[in-house]
């Protein structure tokens, strides 16, 4: 599956942006997904993600209660709601799909990943 994530760009902090994964290739029910982010001179690090079916969800401390991981599979897309951004979720911002049977955190188990949207958050 081949993975593109798109809704990057620049806001003040408080303000949202919603980023979109959209999959090709294979259908992406076939997947649990997830979102991850890197910022410059840190390591890759998880975001949030969710099963295949949208039951499970799962999101990293940093991010509870600010962001919400939804998905369209009949639109093949994954997304990732960002409120009340701050300067450290400043990152690029990374989907992955992974054949995990479980929704995870575990970098290792991701299988596929898109390119990377930049997020950038101004104080």
């Amino acid at each position: 599956v081949q993975l593109q994530a798109c809704g990057g760009g620049l806001v003040q902090v408080g303000g949202s942006l919603r980023l979109s994964c959209a999959a090709s290739g294979r259908t992406l029910s076939r997947y649990n997904m997830g979102w991850f982010r890197q910022a410059p001179g840190k390591e890759r690090e998880f975001v949030a993600a969710i099963s295949w079916n949208a039951g499970r969800t799962y999101y990293a401390d940093a991010v509870k209660g600010r962001f919400t991981i939804s998905r369209d599979n009949g639109k093949n897309t994954v997304y990732l709601q960002m409120n009340s951004l701050k300067p450290e979720d400043t990152a690029v911002y990374y989907c992955a799909a992974t054949t995990a049977v479980v929704v995870t955190a575990d970098i290792n188990l991701y299988d596929h990943w898109g390119q990377g949207t930049q997020v950038t958050v101004s104080s």
